[in-house]
């Protein structure tokens, strides 16, 4: 089930890299220019200290991929039965290297192969220029309440077609 791309290698997630799956999270988000999330924003997506025992307890019931340069696990990414992109986060000093493109082809292929008539997802300002790029549209614009804060994301979908 795995897939290359360059030295970009995609498999299923296991239990083992749920504490690596966490610090990717946490330091993607807390990457992010202050510009386009504040500081409490960031705090209120991904709090600190990290919440390793979350992410134990999430990877077992998600269908979750990763992908790894040199056997280091670098970027993951979450498809839910229907359709719904979960998570897509890759390590910040590996952004722009195509690690995000290699998770997105693998789950699309996974999709299309199940028979899958949709894919969406919820994006933040920073992920909606990589959906759109790959055929999603925006449906709505939403606030979700995180810690006290609200967060804007975008409900975006894209249709799966022959």
């Amino acid at each position: 089930m795995a897939q290359g791309k360059g030295d970009i290698r995609v498999r299923p997630a296991h239990f083992a890299d749920a504490d690596r799956i966490a610090d990717i999270f946490f330091d993607s988000v807390h990457g992010i220019d202050p510009d386009i999330y504040s500081r409490a924003e960031q705090l209120a997506w991904a709090p600190a200290p990290v919440d390793y025992d979350y992410w134990r307890r999430a990877i077992p019931l998600h269908e979750t991929f990763v992908a790894c340069i040199d056997r280091r696990v670098v970027g993951f990414i979450g498809l839910e039965p229907e359709g719904y992109i979960d998570w897509l986060y890759t390590q910040n000093y590996h952004q722009g290297q195509g690690v995000a493109s290699a998770l997105y082809g693998h789950l699309e292929n996974l999709a299309r192969e199940r028979g899958l008539a949709l894919l969406s997802v919820s994006a933040s300002d920073v992920a909606r220029p990589f959906f759109e790029r790959r055929g999603f549209r925006v449906l709505s614009a939403n606030q979700v309440e995180r810690q006290g804060v609200s967060l804007r994301n975008w409900q975006m979908q894209k249709p799966l077609t022959a």
